[in-house]
Parts: C-alpha cells; structure tokens; sequence
C-alpha cells in the first residue's frame, strides 16, 4: 500500500511541475494585447565582407556577379545603406524581405498592426505568427534570412503627433491616404527622398511613386495618380464589403519598388518617376511627374527654391557620331535605342499618360482680387468748395 500512495504522490508531484512550468512558459510568450515573438537565432554568424566566390555556401555570389557583369559598379555598397519602410503589410513585407536578400545594410520598419489569419492570402506572414506584432514578426523572419541585416522596429502608428516626431528623427507601403500625408510632410521638412507605392482596393492595378522634395511633384503638389481601370468604383466601398487583395499584384507592385530603390541607392539604370500596373491587361504606363510651384505643402516650396539656386553644370559640347552609311540595305534594317525614355513635360502642367487619372480632382487656384478703388460721389465743384473752406 504503501508503494502505491507513493506513486500517486509522485504523479501528482510532476503534474504540479508541468503545471508550472506551462504556465511559467504562457507567460514568457504572451502579453496583455496578445501572443510576444520570441526571438529566432540566426542559423550563421554574420559574414563580414561579401565575397563573389562561387560556392554553395556563399549568399552573396549571385548577387556580386552584377558587379562582375558591368550592371553595379560596387554592389558591396548596399551594405551601407538604410530603408525606412512605413507600414509593413502586403507590400511592404515583402520589399522588406526582398531588401534584405539582397543584402540591405539596415531597415527600419513601422507599423502599428498586427498579423491576422485574414493577411494569409498575402505573401511573407505565416499562421504561427498570427497575434504578433508586424513589426516584430517581420523582423523575427528577416534575421533569420540574413543575419548580416541591422533591423530596428518600431510598433506605433506615426500619424499620431507624438509619434510622428518619433518618425521625423529617424528619418513607403502605407494603405491609407492619411499615413502617405504625414510621410509626405516629414519628408518633405527632411528633404529626405522616398518611394510612395500602393495597390488599388480592388486588387487588380497598383503603382510605385519616386518622389525627391523640391524636383519632383510631392502629395500637396498634384493629387495622386491612380490607374484607369474601367470598374464601377461604386462596387469597391459598401458596407459588409472588404477591400480585396492578391498576392500576385503585390508582389508585382513590391518588385517594381525595390528595383527602383536598387537602382537609386546604387546608382545604375534609370530610376522611374512613376510606374503603373493594370493586371487586367497587363499594361505598364510610365509618367514624369514635376513640382507645382503652388504647392500646398510649404516646405515642398521651400525646396523648389532652394534647387533653383543651384547654378546648372555646364553643359559639355556633344560630338555629333557620323552616320553609318551601308551601300547596300536590301531588307531596309535600321537600327533603334533599347528603349525609350520617359518625355518630362516642358511646363509644370502635369499633364496625365494614357492609362492613367487623377485620384481626385485638385482645386483650382483662388486669384488675388485688386482692392476695391473707392470713387467719390462728389463733383468736381463741391470737392474744390470743401478745400476752400479748409484753408
């Protein structure tokens, strides 16, 4: 008898431990607003300078050969760079993970959401995940990509006034027009050039926006530029109606973005003013987009003035190739650029591509009324006869 009561109070002794320990281990992982990311060990030490070896072993050998194929002059610069990344949802994840394959030297992420089970029909987040932070469960993933990256988080919503001072000293993927303001403004202040980028609420067309305060057309100089795609918007906002989403689109959109920042950040190629994407018939319209010298943000204006003042390079004399001249061209083959640049408007008319429309129309600006001259009723007679009698 003695054995068994025993051995029922061992039982009973390691189910209190287990007990404990459970609870012990909740509460380690959770918090009062939900489930606490726990942090992800690296699975390699950080490499401290990329190599173009060709070797299984090496992240960074596909990358290097763009150096040594002429496109990058010095990919290894990358690794200097920063990207503050607002809002890191269904694009912005994945220009994030996207950056930091390619080896970016930090990203700053904010976001103030969390991951559902509804974000599963995007690309990155995964259905452990759902609860966390955005923040911290991206950067959670992101280390465990590429350790090399320095990653730092900050879980608040930046359109908030004391947040957004936060945002300022640190110094885009935003899904709301309010959010793309307060960038718009700190970047503006900063003279901090960003990439605004957006997918529409019906899935089908997105765009990306390089935007440089004071050379190109910010928020408060036009209104945003959306793609023309032929839908009753009608059926897009209706109650118990929401927003649709597809992987597909963006991933194109966050493609799009970060070859552009690729590009900006290491000098090669051309960096796009504005690019569009219509899905339904996979059209691309490119567009040039100047600052309005009637901006609404002042700052904005603050910056035209300032690049006006700076004196132009002078320009060097162009030695005219001559033209090659075969004797015989039976076929009639001539010979034409790879492609075409964008036409940049002569004037600050802004004037739309095809395929392409205004979010809204902007209002029209009010002209300063001359001030109202007063004419005296009194003749010419009666005026002289009052100076008399002043005399």
């Amino acid at each position: 008898m003695s054995s068994m009561k025993e051995a029922i109070d061992r039982v009973k002794s390691l189910t209190e431990k287990l007990k404990t320990s459970h609870e012990a281990h909740s509460s380690n992982n959770s918090t009062e607003n939900g489930p606490k990311s726990t942090p992800v060990q690296p699975y390699r030490a950080k490499i401290e300078k990329l190599s173009g070896e060709v070797v299984d072993s090496n992240p960074y050998s596909r990358l290097m050969a763009l150096q040594r194929m002429g496109i990058v002059k010095d990919y290894e610069n990358i690794r200097k760079k920063t990207v503050a990344i607002v809002g890191v949802g269904g694009v912005g994840s994945v220009v994030a993970e996207m950056l930091t394959r390619c080896g970016i030297g930090k990203l700053i992420l904010f976001d103030y959401d969390k991951v559902e089970i509804a974000n599963m029909n995007r690309l990155f987040y995964q259905p452990h995940q759902s609860g966390l932070s955005k923040v911290d469960a991206a950067r959670d993933t992101l280390i465990h990509v590429n350790p090399d990256v320095e990653i730092e988080t900050h879980n608040f919503n930046i359109t908030t006034v004391d947040n957004f001072k936060t945002f300022v000293d640190r110094i885009s993927c935003v899904d709301n027009f309010e959010a793309r303001l307060a960038v718009n403004t700190a970047c503006n202040e900063e003279n901090q050039i960003w990439i605004e980028s957006g997918v529409s609420e019906n899935a089908v067309s997105g765009h990306i926006q390089y935007i440089e305060p004071g050379k190109t057309a910010c928020f408060g100089c036009v209104p945003p530029l959306v793609v023309a795609s032929n839908i009753d918007e009608r059926t897009l906002k209706r109650e118990g109606v929401c927003a649709a989403s597809l992987p597909t689109t963006m991933a194109v959109v966050a493609g799009f973005l970060v070859m552009n920042a690729l590009k900006f950040l290491l000098n090669f190629g051309e960096v796009s003013g504005y690019v569009g994407y219509n899905a339904l018939v996979d059209f691309f319209p490119r567009q040039a987009m100047l600052p309005n010298p009637q901006c609404t943000d002042r700052f904005c204006v603050q910056r035209q003035k300032e690049n006006e003042k700076v004196a132009e390079p002078e320009k060097v004399e162009e030695i005219p190739e001559e033209e090659i001249v075969h004797e015989e061209n039976e076929w009639g083959i001539v010979c034409v650029d790879e492609s075409q640049p964008v036409e940049k408007p002569k004037d600050n008319s802004n004037s739309v591509a095809e395929g392409l429309k205004f979010a809204y129309e902007a209002p029209e600006p009010q002209e300063e009324l001359p001030e109202e001259i007063v004419v005296p009723k009194d003749s010419l007679e009666e005026l002289m006869k009052k100076l008399k009698s002043l005399q």
